[in-house]
């Protein structure tokens, strides 16, 4: 039992969520930072045990193009500012992971600015892969070198090279040593040397008791990142996926298969880092079809075997539209007094909380408690775990299920409802668009839930859902604030018009890491296919993904 397993983390984004500037023109430190201290009651308000936080260094701009890995991003302040920010959230019960973007550096990194003057004779050539002065690159360097996703900002490391390990441990040690950080989210781990990450894990292992290593993995199998050797966890990005296309397509077959192939995978020792939406994926309220659909997302993302995680701002139903060319409406600049109302008068944010709470109170079943499927149609779908049983409806009506399950009193946690259980079955009816977590009453028991700090004093339903987001529907928001909750208009969209139909790719016979993206996305294409029927999601999912790096991976995954 470890503090991780039973987190629940929330997820920011410092430089979108404190306004930072785009660019960093490494002038005076602006003391943005502390500006989220106001946040800090938020998470507790809203049960979040754990923080992800970064990137948070010194940088170019969106922060993964490192320019010091010491040194706290000028524009959000000093190294003070961030030690007493990580003091603040330790005082309040708060966990603390930071971004390690240990696959690539910036330009403006040392080492990279030393080859740059120095060419053949910097001692620092081999920290990089494939440095060729033969070669150049658009920023007329003179020579070229690997990168990362095909951006030449983004100079990759070469981290078979043990000047590089003991530099990237030593800057593990130095954020432990210097800010007492908890752990290291490790960004694009799935193209990271598996070598480099035992050495990691070593180092997270001698550093300081339960320190936890998460890696960022896109496609393949976890189970070769997420062991005893390598790293604690993963992001499940199976399950992302899942979550939000099982309601559009109203197919939880899809997500119970997700759910069997995820746990096959795995071993039952590792818990993976589950989440609706991040700061590279589109919000999850822009992505559902049908908005009342966050009620039962969410349910599952809090009850389903893993670690729950909630990005900023998404507990208040924000939206965000991923664009191919820019995150910024994923990393938006918001005031936390903004939505102070939001607690008790926005479903999203009641429901969040709720969760919280019962995710509290109910941590050994849903950290630890074993999971067993009960019913599952296309639109209905229920399992356990441990004594809890949870079911959920993506259907436009409600819908009864009836639940093997011991005789007894059993009490709806989000609408403080009793059903009773006789021969062995739990004969219940769910609303539409909702979902429910069912705990057994004991003998004797009038409640089943501590009451140090009880649930929100309004039950959780999907009708207020609904109705609270069709009110916010009618509400003009400033033309600068992110978009509030809102439900789908009863009018249908205009069928847009049917697209040109590709070209075929030639898929010629050469390794994948020769191939080009396009090649890449037909071979997937191909593989899935022989598996089976490819969906337009599936299909939309393969092309969406341009990073040559991930394809190359999700190619080989396949067996």
């Amino acid at each position: 039992m470890t503090w991780y397993d039973e987190a629940v983390f929330y997820h920011i984004y410092p430089l979108g969520l404190t306004g930072a500037p785009k660019k960093n023109d490494y002038g005076d430190p602006v003391h943005r930072l502390n500006t989220l201290l106001p946040w800090i009651d938020h998470l507790k308000k809203l049960g979040f045990t754990a923080l992800y936080i970064g990137p948070l260094f010194e940088s170019a701009g969106h922060g993964y193009e490192t320019a010091d890995y010491k040194k706290l991003d000028s524009r959000l302040g000093t190294n003070d500012d961030l030690k007493a920010f990580v003091k603040a959230c330790h005082d309040n019960g708060l966990k603390v992971i930071f971004d390690g973007v240990f696959n690539h550096t910036g330009r403006d990194f040392f080492a990279f600015k030393d080859i740059q003057k120095n060419r053949e004779n910097s001692r620092y050539r081999d920290w990089y892969c494939n440095v060729n002065f033969w070669g150049n690159n658009e920023y007329n360097d003179g020579f070229c070198y690997d990168n990362w996703g095909g951006f030449n900002l983004l100079v990759k490391l070469n981290q078979r090279n043990p000047e590089v390990q003991d530099y990237i441990a030593d800057v593990i040690r130095f954020w432990v040593h210097e800010f007492d950080v908890d752990g290291i989210r490790l960004d694009a781990a799935d193209v990271l040397d598996f070598e480099f990450m035992k050495i990691l894990r070593r180092v997270a292992d001698s550093v300081k008791p339960e320190f936890w290593l998460m890696g960022e993995v896109i496609h393949g199998d976890y189970s070769r990142w997420a062991n005893a050797s390598t790293l604690h966890s993963v992001t499940n990005y199976a399950l992302h996926k899942a979550l939000y296309s099982s309601h559009n397509d109203h197919n939880y077959f899809e997500l119970a298969h997700t759910i069997r192939y995820i746990g096959n995978m795995i071993s039952p020792a590792v818990r993976l880092y589950n989440f609706a939406d991040n700061h590279d994926v589109e919000r999850i309220y822009t992505r559902l079809t049908d908005k009342a659909h966050y009620f039962p997302v969410h349910v599952l993302l809090y009850t389903l075997p893993g670690i729950p995680s909630v990005y900023y701002g998404s507990e208040f139903g924000m939206e965000g539209k991923k664009e191919r060319w820019s995150d910024d409406s994923l990393r938006p600049c918001i005031h936390i007094e903004d939505y102070k109302t939001d607690y008790t008068d926005n479903p999203c944010t009641v429901l969040i909380a709720s969760l919280g709470a019962i995710r509290r109170d109910y941590q050994e079943e849903l950290s630890y408690g074993s999971y067993q499927e009960l019913a599952l149609t296309n639109r209905q779908f229920a399992y356990t775990r441990g004594s809890l049983l949870i079911a959920v409806n993506n259907d436009d009506h409600s819908a009864p299920l009836s639940l093997s399950a011991p005789d007894g009193m059993y009490r709806g946690l989000l609408s403080n409802t009793t059903v009773s259980a006789s021969g062995g079955k739990l004969n219940l009816t769910l609303d539409a668009c909702s979902g429910e977590i069912f705990a057994p009453v004991r003998t004797g028991e009038t409640v089943i839930r501590k009451e140090t700090e009880p649930h929100p004093a309004k039950p959780v339903t999907s009708e207020a859902f609904v109705s609270k987001t069709g009110e916010a529907a009618n509400k003009e928001p400033d033309s600068d604030s992110p978009k509030k909750p809102h439900t789908k208009p009863n009018i249908k969209p205009e069928k847009p018009a049917e697209p040109a139909p590709k070209a075929p790719v030639t898929i010629p016979d050469i390794p994948y890491s020769e191939m080009t993206v396009e090649q890449l996305q037909a071979v997937i294409l191909t593989k899935l296919a022989k598996n089976g029927p490819v969906t337009d999601q599936m299909r939309k999912d393969v092309e969406n993904n341009i990073w040559h790096d991930s394809l190359v991976n999700w190619a080989n995954s396949f067996r």
